[in-house]
């Protein structure tokens, strides 16, 4: 079976899975939510896209790496030109991990030369700006999520966040470039490429951002973020 828009989705945990499932669904793509890797055989009807949901938010990096690149790897063969490893909107990882090891892994697999990344859903209060999360009003490490007991967030910065346990170096796409359109935004991204940079946090503060962002990681095999770049993909396709 080939996914007729070719939307791979991996999931770090149950409940995202079924947001971003619920997301794209309402924005018009039809929609499967598979719990773990399927099987080689598994019989599905004909869908837009497909979510995969596992657990591996919390577990040790390298048995999340290798899920989610199972994962990856039956959504790619049955036809998803984009993956998007869907993450919590609160960027949920200790500096071990786990979103970095995961996207670094998914990259290398891609081909990819760089990749965006935002947990920004501002629609649910989750905002990105000069690359700093925010949590309603405030930054994300003044915010319950400091004394999350797995994952306490003690930086609102995500640049830092995600260079403290990714391979590649981490850069930034402004709000200002991002405000003036998807030409300016693939020109930023080809300039950080261009300098070695293999991932490129995206600011998010207004609905129509996802929208641009959307349409961008379209160019690209691979993005990272919360159901609200997956709001922006779907958007773009339909």
């Amino acid at each position: 079976m080939t996914l007729k828009l070719s939307l791979g989705c991996i999931a770090d945990d149950y409940t995202g899975a079924s947001d971003l499932a619920n997301t794209l669904t309402r924005a018009g793509l039809r929609t499967v939510q598979t719990i773990g890797v399927p099987s080689g055989d598994l019989a599905l009807p004909e869908v837009d896209a497909v979510v995969v949901s596992l657990k591996s938010r919390s577990i040790e990096a390298g048995l999340a790496v290798t899920r989610s690149r199972a994962a990856d790897k039956w959504l790619r063969g049955r036809g998803a030109g984009h993956v998007l490893f869907k993450i919590c909107s609160t960027f949920d990882s200790t500096d071990a991990g786990n979103i970095g090891p995961v996207m670094d892994a998914l990259r290398a697999d891609s081909g990819e030369t760089i990749v965006l990344v935002t947990p920004a859903f501002p629609e649910t209060g989750r905002t990105v700006y000069q690359g700093n999360l925010f949590v309603g009003a405030v930054p994300l490490n003044e915010s319950p999520l400091k004394d999350h007991p797995l994952n306490p967030m003690h930086d609102s910065n995500l640049v830092r966040v995600l260079a403290r346990q990714s391979r590649t170096k981490v850069g930034l796409v402004d709000l200002a470039t991002l405000a003036r359109g998807e030409a300016s935004v693939r020109a930023r991204l080809g300039d950080l490429a261009g300098k070695g940079i293999g991932a490129a946090i995206i600011d998010a503060v207004f609905d129509r951002d996802l929208e641009t962002i959307g349409h961008v990681a379209l160019d690209h095999r691979l993005s990272v973020g919360a159901s609200g770049i997956g709001l922006g993909i779907a958007r773009a396709m339909v």
